[in-house]
């Protein structure tokens, strides 16, 4: 009977061991979680516009996020105005075991493209490809806090920068 009861014993810690090792393995293979999640909402802030001529411009922009799905689709609204510039840029993307991948359009200069990149945790990284306009993006989000950076090509603006706060 002894026997019997520690085979039942070391048959029970190899069937916890194989689930154990189970779970853990469907974890790993388990998509990551999509970085749109954390940026749902509204958000306002400022930051700064350098041009090619070396001067600069304090931006005030607003940012609506409206996610969809289990997170995997995003709709963005982003407002930004200074003395000399004001831009309007929209956006739908969808993300896709850590591609982003979708379209842009920008109303007051009549411009539109495609927007693709990579997003890891709370980064993103892009680039905004149109017939008359491109620029790389970095978008970072931690908490109630998110940092923008934007760098045309093409264009007498050389950089925007970004801090803006959840509303």
């Amino acid at each position: 009977m002894e026997a019997i009861k520690m085979s039942g014993s070391s048959l029970t810690q190899k069937a916890v061991l194989f689930a154990v090792l189970s779970l853990s393995g469907c974890t790993a293979l388990a998509a990551p979680v999509s970085p749109f999640v954390a940026m749902a909402g509204t958000w306002s802030g400022g930051g700064v516009l350098s041009t090619s001529d070396g001067q600069q411009e304090q931006l005030r922009c607003r940012a609506s996020y409206d996610v969809a799905g289990s997170g995997e689709q995003l709709r963005l609204n982003l407002t930004c105005a200074s003395a000399s510039y004001k831009f309007d840029l929209a956006s739908e993307v969808e993300y896709r075991g850590g591609a982003i991948r979708g379209s842009w359009t920008e109303a007051s200069r009549n411009a539109s493209g495609i927007l693709s990149g990579r997003a890891a945790g709370d980064h993103i990284e892009a680039a905004a490809r149109g017939d008359s306009f491109s620029a790389n993006l970095s978008l970072t989000t931690r908490g109630g806090r998110q940092t923008v950076s934007i760098e045309p090509q093409g264009t007498n603006i050389t950089s925007v920068s970004l801090a803006l706060s959840r509303r």
